[in-house]
């Protein structure tokens, strides 16, 4: 009888951590991100910034959409502009849902980036994205906590230099959670899928 017993309690056991592969498998099925996952990481949770309108601004102002962060300045040539028409061609990929996505550019050069700067600079892309500023001091604690890497580089002349910056941006999923990075080049098609899965 304890011989039987104890077959039967293997076999249960059995059939339930497969129950639990099969569920565990599925989950992974739905949750396949393009980006890199970092749902649950202790960083880059939240932002305390001002956007172009003189709005304070954190994720939760936004909740209901996913959110895209990206961290640049307006005279970068190549790896901003480029980022920004992507988000635009990401919302046209998304149809109706695009209405659930929020872009935020996040300013690295506080000093040439005036509001009214920033606002142009939006404008030329979407009149829904929000760029944000702060004060040089708040820019590199914010920089800090989101692991972003910025550094002014002289030019000829005082006011003629550029900015290296980490190019990737951070998703936020609709509850304000941090859930994805991005790499820069990434391309529009796969983030538009992620955002997808957030969504649903």
């Amino acid at each position: 009888m304890n011989k039987r017993q104890t077959l039967k309690s293997i076999a249960g056991l059995a059939i339930l951590a497969c129950s639990a592969a099969l569920l565990s498998a599925c989950s992974e099925k739905q949750a396949n991100f393009s980006a890199i996952d970092i749902t649950g990481a202790d960083y880059a949770r939240d932002f305390a910034l001002t956007d172009h309108n003189g709005q304070a601004r954190s994720v939760k102002d936004f909740a209901g959409k996913v959110v895209v962060v990206f961290f640049g300045f307006t005279q970068c040539p190549d790896v901003c502009p480029t980022s920004m028409a992507e988000l635009v061609e990401v919302k046209k990929l998304l149809g109706k849902d695009g209405d659930r996505v929020q872009a935020l550019f996040v300013t690295v050069d506080p000093l040439r980036d005036t509001p009214e700067v920033l606002k142009a600079y939006m404008g030329n892309f979407d009149p829904t994205f929000l760029a944000l500023y702060t004060s040089p001091e708040n820019l590199e604690k914010t920089s800090k906590d989101f692991k972003v890497y910025y550094k002014k580089v002289d030019g000829k002349t005082p006011t003629s230099y550029t900015m290296d910056h980490s190019a990737g941006s951070y998703v936020y999923d609709a509850q304000g959670k941090l859930r994805l990075y991005t790499r820069y080049g990434t391309g529009a098609a796969p983030l538009a899928a992620d955002i997808k899965l957030l969504l649903k």
